[in-house]
């Protein structure tokens, strides 16, 4: 446990600071302490990281649920929103007023951390530790679903080279599998592979996705057990024939060898907050380009362990918690208890037109005209059927008239809006919101129900949530688009829609803050995802393998003369 600083808002400390100050105890007695798990039952990765038995989880079906609260935001601003510092901090703050409580969040990605938007530990004294290892390489979970990727695409280029797709039909100018690589290198988003000669094979047009952007990531965080996962990965579409008939993973016989890859990462992580709490951390980062939940493996169990769960979602909630609803909740069967929605004035204000260097100065102007875009995503929730808690992140700038506002403005329309100071107090900062988040828990019953049904179009699923969520008109595609979107209708027609499109605006143009309405919602490309059984529906001029900013976090990261790490965040 750190010690908490009460002048965290006058003196900050960073978060490396804090986080490599912390005093954890060994992984083995958080488990045995807080959960009551026998140290055999955990797979040690050192002395504060351990993966949890298959076998274990496996004997905790018969148990009931805990409570399940899903932490999301508003669309996300460079001012900061601190989505898992809060989710963090409530976890903190829940187990500090005596409620059993377990953190589920997801791994980092390295292209963040060595990019623009820095690492996923939370932040200030709501963090999970140890920081610098859960955002670099942490238990190799990423490494391993890159290598099943790669080993997929390695078999598939090895099946066309020694003429086995005279077998399968594979068609080799319409092989859709891609590689993946967990970093941010937009030179690899499209390449030619094979060149060189005869000797590596015919070339083609190919390239990379990032690894947590991958469909291996996404049928890791939603099997069920080890057998789901094979069955997933036997069911990828790799291509199709001449004839347009898919060809499968499993038709080329790769799905055993990538569930070897990745049989130690499906186990979850479990790690601890600064408090000493449990948190596992599993899978699942980035919902502007994936589906961004924690894996389902990791909140079952959580479920199944604590009388309540905190978990999160990817970037704002028209992204993240759309998709833990459509996706994720009706994958596993799983019913929120409760949305914890978190704002920031600082971000309220960047919605309202404030520039970011003029954050620091009271604008209740600002601050009224950019409350709608937190309205919006307010509203959103509703057509869930479950109640949310609107949570502010307290920064250090934010004055009291701010603050009130924006509680005032969030009881006009019947919300509870609690201000919460877990970046500067720990755990104890969040006892109010922890008070208020058990209260609405034990009030109302979540009446929670998927957008869309299995039954409705393809087509009508991703207009219902372009209209329903991100205010748009209409959605638009070219012909082409709109026969392959039939097309899939007949065999896939039940699957959930995974949207791709920028986190910071409801509309495809990341420059539209606020609350946009009546835009049209361009469909740029559809890829099938026939073993996470979902489709994806790339819009706008998203990237599915992100780029570095100018000047990347990378450059201020390093190891100084004592050997320790500086410059991460």
């Amino acid at each position: 446990m750190v010690e908490v600083s009460h002048h965290q808002h006058a003196n900050p400390k960073t978060d490396i600071e804090i986080a490599q100050a912390a005093d954890m105890v060994p992984i083995r007695d958080v488990a045995l302490d807080k959960l009551g798990i026998d140290f055999n039952h955990l797979e040690p990765y050192g002395h504060h990281k351990a993966k949890l038995s298959i076998d274990f989880i496996s004997s905790l079906k018969e148990k009931k649920d805990g409570k399940l609260i899903l932490v999301t935001a508003i669309s996300p601003t460079p001012a900061g929103e601190g989505k898992t510092t809060t989710t963090v901090g409530l976890g903190d703050g829940l187990n500090s007023i005596g409620k059993k409580t377990i953190i589920c969040l997801r791994e980092p990605s390295l292209g963040p951390c060595f990019g623009m938007k820095g690492g996923a530990a939370g932040g200030g004294f709501a963090q999970v530790v140890p920081m610098e290892d859960i955002n670099l390489h942490f238990t190799g979970d990423f490494h391993a679903i890159g290598a099943a990727n790669n080993l997929l695409a390695a078999m598939i280029d090895n099946h066309v080279y020694w003429h086995e797709n005279d077998n399968t039909k594979l068609d080799n100018r319409r092989i859709t599998w891609r590689r993946a690589v967990d970093m941010n290198d937009r030179s690899l988003r499209d390449i030619v592979t094979s060149l060189g000669g005869v000797a590596n094979g015919a070339p083609r047009p190919s390239g990379f996705d990032i690894t947590v952007a991958s469909e291996v990531m996404a049928i890791l965080c939603l099997s069920k057990d080890l057998t789901d996962l094979q069955r997933r990965l036997g069911n990828i579409i790799i291509g199709y024939s001449r004839d347009r008939k898919p060809v499968t993973a499993k038709d080329i016989k790769a799905e055993g060898a990538m569930s070897v890859l990745l049989k130690d990462s499906f186990m979850p992580n479990l790690v601890q907050t600064l408090e000493n709490n449990p948190a596992f951390i599993h899978g699942g980062p980035f919902a502007n380009i994936a589906h961004g939940c924690n894996s389902i493996m990791a909140t079952q169990t959580a479920l199944k362990l604590g009388d309540y769960v905190v978990t999160e979602a990817g970037f704002g909630a028209d992204l993240g918690a759309e998709k833990f609803f459509n996706i994720k909740c009706r994958k596993a069967g799983m019913k929120p208890d409760l949305v914890v929605l978190v704002a920031t004035v600082r971000a309220l204000k960047m919605h309202g037109g404030v520039e970011k260097d003029n954050l620091k100065k009271e604008n209740l102007t600002a601050l009224d005209s950019g409350f709608k875009n937190l309205e919006r995503h307010i509203s959103n929730i509703s057509q869930f059927g479950v109640k949310a808690i609107v949570a502010i992140n307290k920064f250090s700038a934010d004055t009291s008239a701010e603050m009130d506002l924006v509680v005032k403005k969030c009881a006009d329309l019947g919300v509870q809006a609690v201000v919460s100071d877990h970046w500067g107090q720990g755990g104890a900062g969040a006892e109010d919101m922890a008070r208020a988040v058990v209260a609405q828990i034990e009030k109302d019953e979540s009446n929670f129900q998927p957008l869309y049904s299995d039954e409705m179009s393809l087509w009508n699923k991703i207009r219902t949530i372009a209209s329903s969520i991100y205010g748009a008109e209409d959605i638009i595609a070219d012909m082409k688009i709109r026969q392959q979107i039939e097309a899939l209708q007949e065999d896939y027609g039940r699957f959930p829609i995974c949207i791709a499109k920028t986190q910071y605006s409801f509309s495809t143009d990341p420059n539209l803050k606020g609350a946009p309405s009546g835009h049209i919602v361009p469909i740029r490309e559809v890829r099938l995802a026939a073993g996470a059984e979902f489709l994806v529906v790339i819009c706008g001029d998203i990237m599915i393998l992100p780029g570095l900013p100018r000047v990347p976090a990378a450059e201020k990261i390093h190891i100084n003369s004592e050997g320790r790490i500086v410059g991460l965040f």
